[in-house]
């Protein structure tokens, strides 16, 4: 089989199933893993999809929550940690679910003295188990809803209308993507949705990304460039010149670590 047909099929894969295991390229290829696994590479390199631990996936796409938690861990903590920063004790804040916000919540538990609102199970969990006696309790508020089959979350209508009950002093949001042009997205139509209200009941907008989600555009965006007040990233993500273009629109970088 040629490579340019080898590249068909595995797109038309990918089309059908949104996601697709390198087991399944070659039972249906009928080719080697070897074969699979270079042409993977040069797909992604073509920008024709991402790969992901055993497979690939659709650009715009995620790899599932669990894979995403192991990736760029020393980054999203130097994030979370800056993110303390731009908080003060007393401050209501807006949190959503999210692998970096899961790390934040740990940072969190250490800060203290907040009312955070999430929808996040893993959020509210970290904040309730890690506190800290030594500091001013955390009280933290978990949004209804219905629970979201991406990650273990609330979601829908009856999230984004409890949202908007409150008025939050911030919004602490971990996008699937962030750019210049478009803003800040997320894959999923009710993630967004609850990131969106979030956002727009919140006074400021902190933004954690780290580098591998500047310059990337996914399904559905919920903010624009100029909503956001302050985007924290790592700082080894200086010279990349998605950050570059995206300084113009921002109101201020923060490179962490």
């Amino acid at each position: 089989m040629w490579q340019e047909e080898r590249y068909q099929r595995i797109r038309g894969l990918l089309h059908s199933l949104q996601r697709v295991s390198t087991e399944r390229i070659v039972a249906e290829l009928g080719v080697s893993r070897e074969t699979v696994r270079r042409d993977l590479v040069a797909m992604e390199k073509l920008g024709l999809l991402k790969r992901t631990h055993g497979g690939a996936i659709c650009i715009g796409d995620e790899a599932p929550i669990a894979e995403r938690a192991q990736q760029n861990v020393a980054a999203k903590r130097a994030i979370a940690r800056a993110a303390l920063a731009e908080l003060t004790h007393g401050q209501t804040v807006f949190v959503d679910a999210g692998t970096t916000t899961a790390i934040l919540a740990e940072e969190l538990a250490r800060f203290g003295g907040l009312t955070v609102i999430t929808n996040s199970f893993d959020v509210a969990l970290t904040l309730r188990d890690a506190a800290d006696s030594q500091l001013p309790p955390n009280r933290v508020v978990v949004l209804g809803g219905t629970l979201g089959a991406r990650a273990p979350s609330t979601l829908g209508a009856d999230t984004v209308a409890e949202i908007c009950r409150y008025r939050a002093d911030v919004a602490l949001i971990s996008p699937v993507g962030v750019e210049a042009g478009r803003g800040a997205s997320n894959y999923d139509h009710q993630e967004a949705a609850v990131a969106r209200a979030m956002v727009d009941n919140a006074a400021r907008l902190v933004l954690l990304a780290d580098s591998s989600k500047l310059g990337v555009g996914s399904r559905v965006v919920f903010c624009t460039p100029q909503r956001i007040d302050v985007l924290i990233t790592e700082r080894s993500a200086k010279p990349l010149p998605a950050l570059e273009a995206l300084a113009t629109g921002v109101g201020r970088i923060v490179l962490a670590g």
